[in-house]
């Protein structure tokens, strides 16, 4: 079954320790944390001090998404806000292997995430370092945003990369995931689930992510 990780970019900010207890007992395995910085994104949200805060309630790991200029510069301060992964963008890291090996010494699982217009080929030399692929099916820097279809192409290619290599990284899709597109995107190779609106605007949040789960049965 796939692993499911709800966007908090999505939840209810004024109840967000009752979303947080939401998630602790659903079926979701991560809690998805989006980090803009209004530089590489046109949006802002949150950073270190909410998600040191979160962590404190929150009994599952924390899926950390660098939207930002310069990560490199703050992979200390999410360890020690409590990041179990780190993902990074391959559009602002020129050294990135330097990145990987950085994010594994601080104790956290690496992460590279792609924009729609990167091919996933760029990751081949240093695959067997990463240990998540975050796929963007949309242009970030918001959610609501509709699913890229392109990205079904993608997955099948990362993956074949992945098995060519050797190599056990995740691959992770955020984005436009729905109920109804989640079955083709597990099909074709994807192994998480990042969803925001799907999860927290539908009728019973906990209901929607268990079918989420059930999807790769």
């Amino acid at each position: 079954m796939p692993i499911i990780a709800p966007s908090m970019l999505s939840a209810d900010f004024l109840n967000l320790s009752a979303e947080i207890d939401m998630i602790n007992t659903s079926e979701a395995d991560w809690f998805h944390l989006d980090v803009m910085d209004g530089r590489f994104v046109p949006n802002i949200t949150f950073g270190m001090p909410i998600i040191a805060a979160m962590k404190k309630r929150a009994l599952k790991p924390f899926d950390v998404h660098l939207m930002i200029v310069e990560p490199e510069k703050y992979f200390e301060e999410f360890a020690k806000a409590g990041a179990d992964y780190l993902t990074v963008h391959y559009e602002v890291s020129p050294h990135l292997h330097r990145n990987l090996q950085v994010i594994r010494s601080l104790g956290m699982k690496a992460g590279v995430a792609l924009n729609p217009a990167t091919r996933v080929n760029v990751l081949t030399d240093v695959i067997n370092d990463i240990d998540l692929v975050c796929m963007m099916s949309v242009n970030p820097g918001f959610g609501g945003q509709k699913f890229i279809d392109q990205t079904i192409y993608k997955i099948r290619e990362l993956k074949q990369i992945i098995n060519n290599c050797g190599a056990h990284t995740l691959i992770e899709v955020d984005g436009g995931v729905t109920l109804q597109n989640a079955h083709t995107i597990i099909k074709n190779g994807a192994d998480v689930l990042v969803a925001g609106n799907t999860v927290f605007s539908s009728p019973d949040p906990k209901v929607t992510i268990s079918n989420l789960k059930q999807v790769g049965k």
